[in-house]
């Protein structure tokens, strides 16, 4: 099966894009959006984010995977069936370690991963059912953010069969705490009773390993906030130049939060085309491009039961540095 964007799904992505950007470039601080990141060449710099030696982020929690996953796999079917759905796909790197599992455990598996990138959905589609016999993977092209109607919406499931909602990586961390909130809200409106909903989250931990895993030696973080300016460039006919804009990072203990800036290194007016739009910035001002939140101890399980999931069991590493989380929907 293709995943294939339709027309309709392609223009409210560049509806949204032109609506945030006009939105965060006007607001006071100025701000975008982190899901701007992941055009193409963006996923690609996350990718090789993913491997740079200061970004424990990825391969922590692909350790608990490796040990954990028979287990995981096992409290969330309770003897069903499991079929798995992906939200933010992209690569579906880690999510190989479960769907091997799966196919372990019951012989087949249904994979859905969802994202807005039907290029990536497809790359994932045709390495997964290369590499891992008794996969299918049913791409799904759509905004899982947004709706109208306030729910998740993954089509219906056969009989004795559950779905298992996957949501790793610590994406939830670039949300705001009331954004992640209404999220998991979204996901459990389009869940039954005792479908699961498998969270990933990073740990508060000491201020320099965090600052290194967003401010790597090799510039590649660097280059990946950059790249949001070229792509506001390439979609929207703006005028900026990237290396005009410093990457940093710094640790904010308050609101126990990465942020990621790109600070004007002058003074500088910037048109783009597409919005009518000129935009100045003062010499050191700058566009905040992401949060990333650290969770403590409990507030992922806290945050699941907020959303209607019971908490059925959390793993960590040895160091305790990331967790994951298998909530049950209620």
């Amino acid at each position: 099966m293709t995943a294939a964007a339709s027309p309709a799904v392609a223009q409210q992505l560049d509806e949204r894009v032109s609506a945030a950007v006009r939105e965060g470039l006007t607001a006071r601080p100025k701000r975008l959006p982190a899901w701007l990141f992941y055009d193409e060449a963006g996923s690609r710099l996350f990718d090789a984010i993913t491997e740079l030696p200061e970004y424990y982020v990825t391969r922590t929690e692909r350790g608990i995977l490796l040990l954990a996953s028979d287990e995981i796999l096992a409290r969330a079917a309770e003897g069903a069936r499991l079929r798995i759905v992906e939200l933010g796909a992209g690569s579906a790197d880690k999510t190989r370690v479960l769907l091997k599992a799966a196919t372990e455990m019951q012989g087949a598996v249904l994979y859905e991963p969802v994202d807005v990138s039907a290029t990536a959905l497809e790359g994932a589609r045709q390495r997964i059912e290369r590499e891992i016999d008794g996969v299918t993977v049913a791409p799904r092209v759509m905004d899982y953010t947004h709706g109208d109607d306030g729910r998740l919406h993954l089509g219906p499931v056969v009989a004795q069969e559950r779905r298992l909602v996957v949501y790793i990586g610590s994406s939830i961390g670039n949300f705001e705490p009331h954004q992640a909130a209404k999220l998991l809200r979204r996901v459990r409106a389009g869940l039954r009773t005792g479908d699961g909903f498998l969270l990933g989250v990073d740990q508060a931990k000491d201020e320099a390993t965090l600052l290194a895993a967003y401010d790597d030696a090799a510039g590649v973080t660097a280059a990946f906030n950059r790249n949001l300016l070229v792509r506001l460039n390439r979609e929207l006919d703006a005028e900026f130049e990237p290396e005009a804009f410093e990457h940093c990072a710094l640790w904010n203990g308050t609101r126990s939060r990465i942020e990621m800036h790109l600070k004007s290194r002058g003074a500088q007016r910037v048109h783009v085309g597409a919005l009518g739009l000129t935009v100045d910035f003062a010499a050191g001002e700058s566009i905040h491009t992401e949060n990333s939140y650290k969770y403590r101890p409990g507030q992922a399980e806290a945050l699941l039961a907020e959303a209607g999931f019971r908490a059925e069991a959390t793993w960590t590493d040895a160091r305790g540095w990331f967790a994951v989380c298998l909530g049950r929907a209620v």
